[in-house]
């Protein structure tokens, strides 16, 4: 007898739709790994975060596609490798030719006023002794002619940095995010003079905020260097050693209050009563550097809200109340971080 098939007939659940939560979740944590990583090791605040990312050894350097490093090229190498192409630029000081090397652009600086030698000679010791991401690469130099060779950054200084931002090829980057990571670049080069292996220096080139600019190159990738490096006085505390910005009077809101003439118009100014002042000079000038990077693009304004409170401290008339470098640049780190998770959150919303 053939047993017949027995169907049994389940009511089975509806099936329901995977949650997007753990989804959501996992994004939130790998934006939060991603900007962790991000500032933690490009704008690294101390130590080896600090070393020339090229990992060439003290005294080389690597340049373009070439795997290997060189040593510092010398006099004679300058002068037999090295063509020069054209003047890009001059100022009290020295003269900047954009120049040639083994297929390479370079840049070579040469002393054009022989009693600012010393000065010249300054910035070549600064430039050596303070090589890391922050300083523009170092080729090669010769003492005996005044030159300096180093790395050709066709972007230019700071001052065009408006300019750049609204050519077709870069309007992508022209965004309050990005301007707000070159400002973080620049409070970074701040507190890496401050806390340099040679002591606490001062930016003294600084005494408008044209002159600032154009102390500094912007990288192809949108990173800031600092390229000229001929007034860094050193501030010695514990020798009581302070510094002043020059021997001429200092006047406007731009330089702190501290570096200009403090007994009135009535008194003519004479450099040896001007009292000498330290680092925090530079700190006062942070918002307004600051103000020029963030622009007038959407989300500038929320962001100098953000920053409206480090930016006031900076300003205190009392220098020793003014933060440090290192306290602004995490409050920059931190306001990019809420800002980045803030800009996130719409889209999170739209997909709960």
């Amino acid at each position: 007898m053939e047993k017949k098939a027995h169907f049994v007939n389940r009511d089975f659940p509806p099936r329901e739709a995977p949650s997007l939560l753990p989804v959501l979740l996992l994004v939130a944590v790998l934006l939060n790994a991603l900007l962790y990583l991000y500032l933690g090791n490009t704008h690294g605040s101390s130590g080896r975060a600090d070393a020339e990312p090229s990992l060439c050894p003290y005294g080389s350097f690597r340049l373009g596609p070439v795997k290997n490093c060189s040593p510092w090229l010398s006099c004679e190498a300058i002068n037999r490798e090295v063509r020069k192409l054209k003047c890009v630029g001059e100022g009290a000081v020295k003269k900047v030719f954009l120049s040639e090397w083994k297929e390479n652009k370079v840049v070579i600086s040469q002393l054009t006023n022989p009693e600012l030698k010393e000065d010249f000679l300054h910035g070549l010791k600064m430039l050596k002794a303070l090589q890391s991401k922050h300083v523009v690469r170092l080729l090669g130099y010769c003492e005996q002619q005044f030159t300096i060779l180093t790395e050709y950054h066709p972007l230019g200084s700071l001052r065009g940095l408006n300019e750049t931002l609204h050519l077709p090829k870069y309007k992508s980057m022209n965004t309050w995010h990005r301007r707000l990571l070159l400002a973080i670049d620049y409070v970074s080069i701040i507190r890496y003079l401050h806390n340099s292996p040679l002591g606490t220096l001062v930016m003294c080139d600084s005494n408008d905020l044209d002159k600032v600019l154009s102390q500094y190159l912007l990288t192809s990738d949108f990173h800031i260097l600092v390229n000229d490096l001929d007034a860094l006085p050193l501030v010695n505390r514990s020798a009581g050693r302070l510094v002043k910005c020059g021997h001429r009077e200092l006047w406007g809101e731009f330089v702190a209050p501290e570096q200009r003439w403090p007994y009135g118009e009535d008194v003519p100014f004479d450099d040896d009563l001007m009292p000498p002042y330290d680092e925090k000079t530079d700190i006062w000038k942070i918002p307004d550097v600051s103000n020029f990077f963030l622009g007038h693009v959407e989300g500038s304004d929320i962001v100098r809200l953000h920053l409206f409170d480090i930016h006031a401290a900076c300003k205190r008339k009392d220098p020793a109340q003014r933060p440090s470098a290192q306290e602004i640049l995490d409050t920059y780190k931190k306001v990019l971080t809420l800002l980045v998770r803030e800009a996130a959150m719409p889209s999170t919303r739209e997909m709960l």
